[in-house]
């Protein structure tokens, strides 16, 4: 495995992985890199230069690549790297905290992010550890929050998708379509158990006005705006400053992140893929 090493950017969140080839690297590499991952939330790889096929070969090896929603409905058949691109015509809309496609009942487990074009100032993303946030709350507070669930709409992610890919979408009634095909209501533990370390995190969509269930409109608020709050300190986040080539693994079941829109009108172009991930959970203390 040679020198490999995760070296810590923060006291929560985030290591470089330096020693390891992305384009070759063997099972004990592998254990290592999940084991990182699994410690450090989000782990980097600089000047990494790998092509759109060892993206997706990295991403086979942590998971199933999970097939886009909206391309399975417009007829695609394999999963594909999705083209995020912010141009003066089709300005960032990711600056704001959250976690990908949590109106799915299974959402993704791992996210995985390379650097194609980035513009030279700004375009930096924020990734924040939910799991060291929830340890940081106060008992009572911990007590509180443990067992409620939230409900996960699709709305905001149409509007979006609508907006991004244009009149085709709205032609077809990409909203009715994806309704018909995700029917059911998606409810999700507002603290899940991470399935593989057993650890709890604080797990949101990003929509601001997620209803709680069983919880007066002002009471949700309240709670909404308390983890807001906690989110918001910079002690759990770690920022990343791209590099033309830098590729990101990051946990999506632990954390959240915002793509910073500070370089618009600039141009911004990257590359995205998730794996499959399992329905969240929440385990009582016993």
């Amino acid at each position: 495995m040679g020198r490999f090493s995760a070296r810590p950017l923060g006291g929560h969140i985030g290591a470089v992985i330096e020693g390891v080839d992305l384009r070759d690297f063997d099972e004990e590499a592998y254990g290592a890199l999940r084991a990182a991952l699994l410690e450090h939330e989000v782990i980097f790889f600089r000047g990494a230069h790998i092509d759109d096929e060892t993206h997706m070969a990295v991403a086979r090896r942590f998971g199933r690549v999970s097939l886009f929603p909206v391309f399975a409905l417009l007829g695609e058949t394999e999963p594909t790297l999705q083209v995020l691109h912010d141009t003066p015509e089709s300005p960032p809309e990711t600056d704001h905290w959250h976690t990908d496609v949590t109106w799915l009942p299974e959402p993704p487990a791992l996210g995985f992010l390379r650097a194609i074009r980035i513009p030279e100032r700004g375009g930096d993303t924020i990734w924040g550890s939910m799991s060291a946030a929830y340890d940081a709350l106060s008992a009572k507070i911990q007590a509180l929050v443990e067992g409620l669930e939230v409900h996960h709409d699709m709305d905001t992610f149409i509007r979006n998708a609508e907006s991004k890919l244009g009149e085709e979408v709205r032609r077809r009634g990409l909203g009715r379509i994806l309704r018909e095909a995700y029917p059911e209501e998606v409810h999700h533990p507002l603290v899940r158990t991470h399935p593989e370390t057993g650890r709890r995190a604080l797990y949101i969509g990003g929509d601001a006005d997620q209803p709680i269930l069983g919880l007066a409109d002002h009471e949700a608020q309240a709670v909404r705006d308390l983890i807001s709050r906690q989110i918001e300190q910079p002690r759990f986040q770690v920022r990343w400053s791209w590099q033309e080539g830098d590729f990101a693994i990051w946990d999506e079941r632990s954390t959240v992140h915002r793509a910073v829109s500070d370089h618009y009108p600039l141009e911004r172009e990257m590359r995205r893929c998730v794996v499959d991930g399992d329905r969240p959970f929440f385990t009582p203390s016993s």
